[in-house]
């Protein structure tokens, strides 16, 4: 009998919606329960029925459980005690909360994703509520925003997220450890239905074979075939000169993300709002996802209570070819959407295209112009894709869209 004492949770005073359990298997007793909690006197029972249905789910007969509970939700409380039995028994059993149905949905390749919301792994509080800030993509952070000593049992936090909480349409995302370490990750959220995966300090395309032959082997045992998007993170001098290489090592790469914090600590300097240190890396990704078909996305801005220095970064992020930006607190998504929109200028000029391309169409003309420049297939393309964006984000009237494509 393995007599030590193993602990989960987060037991701050401020780490609201959270518990801080301590396990100990005993060679006789029965399971013995305490239990303190605010809400003890409603919920009391029904909490002390669902830890019982945890230790007994891993066939724990003698145990005392020591739980601190500050209002945890049942996927966290059931998370936090299989970590700390998971300490003790060598178990592959996984007490799995129900899932959601529309956490089974799946999200497209191309789908936009100009906002992304980095919420700590191990912090469920943080996660409940995110998806009514209406990011594009919620991003649940099992590397650096976890401490390593809570890095593992992070993992039964996040697992749980993905099939119980709501994500009221932000796609679902999570930062995984890096390689090798993240391979392991998988095994928690590739079964949960998880849409992409970040792969962090990514510096080759074999980093992204490796990822793929792991997410393939999960799915194979676990009968399932959903897409899982990748989005590997360049940190390093070695990761923005393999760019190109790390955009084209995977079809289910689909957009590729600057991390300035690390990359400049790598090549020795400090990053600065100007950017300039970071002007070639950024650069480099960009054409390397523009020549790959896919999204470039530009790093976090880290001062949360700067909005107009956001707002600056942002339009010189996009001036560069940027398609989003990640963030770190939920007041900065409207300021990154309101200037990733496209601007008055950019929907008018999209207008005359489109309208220069119908009524050559409509003439049978094959070349196109529009003062002195040519239009080609490309650039109607891109004129569409500019009034949809508008139109979807409130900048154009969607009768004027429907119209032209009848």
């Amino acid at each position: 009998m393995n007599n030590r004492i193993a602990t989960a949770g987060n037991n701050g005073e401020k780490d609201r919606s959270d518990c801080f359990v301590s396990l100990e298997l005993t060679p006789f007793g029965g399971i013995q329960i305490d239990l303190s909690s605010k809400v003890k006197a409603l919920y009391g029972q029904t909490i002390l029925s669902l830890c019982s249905d945890v230790l007994q789910f891993f066939g724990i007969e003698n145990a005392i459980l020591k739980v601190e509970d500050k209002g945890a939700l049942p996927f966290v409380m059931t998370a936090r005690i299989e970590a700390a039995v998971k300490q003790l028994i060598d178990t592959d059993k996984e007490f799995l909360p129900e899932m959601l149905p529309e956490n089974l949905s799946s999200s497209t390749r191309d789908q936009r994703r100009i906002s992304r919301l980095y919420l700590p792994g191990n912090t469920p509080a943080l996660m409940l509520n995110a998806g009514i800030h209406a990011p594009n993509g919620i991003i649940l952070d099992l590397e650096d925003a976890v401490g390593v000593s809570k890095k593992p049992e992070a993992r039964f936090i996040v697992r749980n997220a993905l099939r119980s909480i709501n994500f009221m349409g932000a796609e679902r995302m999570v930062r995984i450890n890096q390689i090798p370490t993240g391979l392991d990750d998988l095994d928690y959220l590739i079964p949960h239905h998880v849409n992409l995966i970040l792969v962090p300090k990514c510096e080759s395309a074999r980093q992204i074979q490796q990822v793929n032959q792991r997410i393939s082997t999960i799915q194979e045992k676990a009968g399932l075939n959903n897409p899982v998007w990748l989005m590997p993170i360049i940190e390093s001098a070695m990761g923005v000169m393999k760019a190109l290489e790390i955009a084209q090592a995977a079809e289910n790469v689909v957009a590729m993300v600057i991390g300035l914090e690390d990359y400049t600590a790598d090549i020795g300097t400090q990053r600065t709002a100007e950017g300039t240190e970071s002007f070639f890396a950024r650069g480099q990704l960009v054409n390397a996802c523009k020549a790959a078909g896919i999204q470039a996305i530009d790093s976090v801005f880290s001062d949360t209570s700067d909005m107009d220095a956001l707002k600056e970064n942002v339009l010189r992020s996009k001036a560069l070819g940027f398609d989003g930006m990640g963030c770190i607190h939920p007041r900065q998504i409207k300021v990154i959407h309101d200037n990733f929109a496209p601007d008055e200028k950019e929907i008018e000029n999209a207008r005359k295209i489109v309208q220069a391309f119908i009524e050559a169409s409509e003439k049978g003309i094959g070349v196109v112009s529009l003062g002195n420049k040519m239009i080609d297939a490309p650039v109607v393309k891109r004129a569409l894709r500019t009034i949809e964006m508008a139109v979807s984000m409130g900048k154009l009237d969607a009768n004027w869209a429907e119209n032209i494509k009848k």
